[in-house]
């Protein structure tokens, strides 16, 4: 049997779950949302370990361009205290051995003499070449030393960007960076490093909420809430997608026949499912590796956030200090735990469970960057029992890094592989979504979302959700989708047209 739906919406992340509140917004009765995983959230859902260590699929933190999601999320969880933590971002790299405020390029008054003078002549070099350049960066390595000189260029966005996206700099199109990289105000550089000047006051993050309990999974199974249950359908994974019969085909063999569908499977999955292989080919991701690790102690690191690691001392790019976001990231101080292995993956001298306090540290390992010393597994020391070299290797990196000492006792690990973690800002991912998107839509298919639509620039939670409400306003009365048309203009301001909650 074929089960016939006016809107079927695949994916119940930010994208799928902003189109299913629109399509209810505008009382829109036709429409299912399906997805293969157990329950909301998509990449932006939160696991939790048998020991009660909460994390996140990355990064997350929320800063919003619009009302419509500031308002949603309040609606969700609550908009008090008793629902979000403010939080001031505290950021820094690691990197000749010492920790550099963010963004790196404003701060190079930290760094050794001989890479200050580096840095300087770097940047007075390139502001003379960018002055007389004929026209746009090539690429984004073209932007890099235009903008920043050859010091910084190889000292950190070089290396670090190799670290996160695993392909060079000159591979990448620029198009992109928006307000995703800071550049560089050359006399307040020179400045900073004359008063020997802290500077870390940049970027749309600079404050961020975070929820008090849940981590960033509790929003979005929120959010679901909010919606009819009837119409949610979990674990149901799409297999294939008939185009011409606008047939979805589940794993399971039941099929679902739409009108219209909002499609956040990722974009190269769908166009190779289509026939579509060589322009599939022309988009690339990055995969990654989420590696949590649950200490028992105080945490030594202050009020950090998230630090970026550009350098090859360890395998990961960026580490967030996750139970400084929320309390209940971590287990209560008075639980028993009992030590898995020690900071240096070496057995404790006892595995008696002990009370804390506890705190956490979140890694992201990029698979394609990531080498691992052998291809076996490996066993760690004490009950940690066998993990991933992924795994052993972050937590030598640790080390490295000063983020652990190797006498910390682990009582928690946690590992995640995800296929598609970052959508590439390749040079030839435009010419590609320029000709399948439209494509798509001719045969009912809008495909959106952080991998639906491959734009990194538009693909943090705030863009993920729009996409999806201005795909069914596109759907319904054919307007203008901005967020996916104009990345710069949404994300130069704070966007007050549209509203979740009726004035």
């Amino acid at each position: 049997m074929v089960e016939k739906v006016g809107v079927l919406i695949v994916g119940a992340g930010p994208t799928g779950l902003g189109a299913a509140t629109r399509l209810q917004q505008h009382g829109h009765k036709d429409w299912l949302l399906i997805d293969a995983a157990p329950e909301a959230g998509g990449l932006a859902c939160t696991d939790v370990t048998p020991e009660g260590f909460l994390f996140d699929m990355g990064g997350h933190v929320i800063f919003s361009h619009w009302n419509y999601f500031d308002e949603l999320l309040d609606s969700a969880l609550g908009s008090g205290p008793e629902a979000w933590n403010t939080l001031q971002r505290v950021s820094y790299v690691w990197i000749r051995d010492r920790w550099v405020a963010y963004p790196f390029q404003n701060n190079i008054s930290a760094l050794p003499k001989e890479d200050q003078i580096k840095c300087l002549t770097g940047l007075v070099e390139a502001k003379v070449t960018n002055a007389i350049a004929q026209g746009r960066p090539k690429n984004f390595d073209e932007w890099i030393v235009r903008v920043m000189g050859p010091g910084i260029a190889d000292l950190f966005m070089r290396p670090y960007n190799f670290k996160v996206w695993a392909i060079p700099t000159h591979l990448m199109q620029c198009n992109w960076l928006g307000e995703r990289v800071a550049t560089v105000d050359v006399d307040r550089a020179i400045t900073n490093v004359i008063n020997n000047k802290e500077d870390a006051g940049w970027g749309p993050n600079a404050v961020f909420r975070f929820p008090t309990s849940g981590g960033t999974g509790a929003i979005w199974k929120g959010v679901a809430k909010l919606l009819p249950e009837e119409r949610q359908r979990y674990g149901q994974k799409v297999v294939s997608i008939d185009k011409d019969a606008k047939v979805v085909t589940l794993e399971n063999g039941h099929q679902y026949q739409y009108g219209a569908l909002v499609s956040t499977i990722p974009l190269d999955l769908t166009l190779t499912w289509l026939g579509k292989e060589e322009w599939a080919k022309g988009l690339q991701h990055s995969s990654s590796h989420i590696i949590g690790v649950g200490i028992r102690g105080e945490c030594p690191h202050g009020t950090k956030c998230w630090l970026y690691f550009p350098e090859s001392n360890c395998p990961f790019y960026r580490c967030t200090v996750f139970s400084n976001y929320a309390k209940l990231n971590c287990p209560a101080d008075d639980a028993k735990l009992p030590t898995l292995c020690l900071g240096d993956g070496s057995a404790p001298a006892s595995s008696e469970p002990k009370e804390g306090p506890y705190w956490s540290l979140m890694f992201e390992v990029s698979e394609s960057n990531y080498k691992p010393v052998n291809q076996e597994n490996v066993t760690l020391g004490g009950t940690a029992g066998t993990w991933s070299d992924a795994v052993r290797d972050t937590l030598i990196g640790a080390i490295n890094t000063q983020l652990m000492k190797p006498g910390d006792e682990v009582v928690s690990l946690y590992h995640r592989r995800i296929e598609h973690g970052y959508p590439t800002p390749s040079l030839g991912r435009d010419e590609v979504l320029e000709k399948a998107l439209p494509w798509l839509q001719q045969f009912g298919i809008w495909s959106r979302g952080r991998f639906g639509s491959y734009k990194y620039e538009v693909a943090n939670q705030d863009h993920s959700l729009m996409l999806g409400v201005e795909c069914v306003d596109n759907i319904l009365y054919g307007t203008k989708e901005l967020t996916l048309a104009y990345p710069d203009i949404v994300n130069a301001k704070k966007n007050n047209e549209l509203l979740y909650l009726k004035k």
